[in-house]
């Protein structure tokens, strides 16, 4: 009973980041499925079965406060649904783990540039004419993101949230609530793809439903945040999050001193929270009008 409580909180507070920021819920679940001695594949047919529910009700709530960009919706699911459920009929044959590292350290990267971008770039109030992304630049991304998802037990959000916030003209919080809505499909792909490979009795049904009620509790409360909390803060948050996330990644990948981990990520927590700060002193009146999208 203490370990579906604990699936509970866990699945509340992945869902209330990941509802609010564009990523981490498949990403913080997995892991825990995966210390709990839970095998890769099935720990990620499990949450992502999870996600069904999670991502349908944060989908709506997004939808009802308005943080979606439907025609963007329409674009990313189909290549992100292919990419979902190629890899999840093929996760016990792919080398996921070899080229992790190099999507992580392109990841920070961008993690960094965000950062950058709200901290010095961006300027409340200013309209900025809206670019539409090309099918060009959305079916690769879609399909990438989607076979990492998959593969990786979460990528939907880690890897759509932070390169479409690299576009100008896309409103911080449209991007998120666009990238949760989308992860629907790719969230049904993903467990058709797993069912058809692993079948019914690798799911592993108490922590899914324990999953499923935290997230859905938090999906509304995470909607509602990033409606009112400002792009400029939303974007730093985010940028941290990224960096702390894939710095996870490429210090295991490295092979980095177990001792050093604590000092690392202890560092990029104190400039992160630095970060924030300032980005809250640089504005302390709230933008008269938001970017257009």
């Amino acid at each position: 009973m203490n370990k579906l409580i604990i699936f509970i909180l866990v699945g509340f507070l992945a869902q209330l980041i990941d509802g609010s920021l564009g990523m981490a819920y498949g990403v913080t679940s997995t892991t825990l499925l995966l210390s709990f001695g839970v095998a890769p594949a099935a720990a990620s047919a499990s949450v992502h079965l999870a996600e069904v529910v999670t991502t349908a009700a944060s989908g709506a709530s997004h939808w009802k406060f308005g943080n979606v960009d439907r025609k963007m919706v329409v674009r990313l699911i189909i290549p992100g649904s292919i990419g979902a459920f190629v890899g999840a009929c093929f996760l016990s044959n792919l080398p996921g783990d070899l080229v992790k590292p190099y999507i992580s350290l392109f990841l920070l990267s961008l993690g960094i540039y965000i950062i950058i971008r709200f901290l010095f770039l961006y300027q409340p109030g200013k309209e900025v004419k809206k670019k539409e992304l090309s099918n060009k630049q959305l079916i690769p991304l879609g399909a990438v993101a989607g076979f990492f998802d998959a593969t990786g037990g979460g990528g939907w959000g880690p890897i759509a949230t932070p390169v479409l916030l690299t576009n100008k003209g896309i409103e911080t919080r449209k991007v998120i609530g666009t990238v949760d809505t989308s992860e629907f499909a790719i969230a049904v792909s993903a467990t058709l793809g797993f069912l058809i490979s692993l079948g019914w009795e690798q799911v592993q049904w108490q922590w899914v439903f324990a999953l499923m009620i935290g997230g859905v509790v938090a999906a509304p409360i995470a909607a509602w945040l990033v409606r009112i909390i400002p792009s400029h803060l939303l974007g730093v948050l985010v940028g941290g999050l990224i960096i702390l996330t894939n710095a996870r990644t490429l210090l295991k990948a490295w092979g980095a001193p177990a001792s050093s981990h604590p000092y690392i990520y202890g560092a990029i927590v104190v400039l992160w929270a630095a970060a924030v700060l300032f980005a809250v002193r640089r504005y302390k009146k709230p933008p008269t009008a938001e970017i257009s999208g």
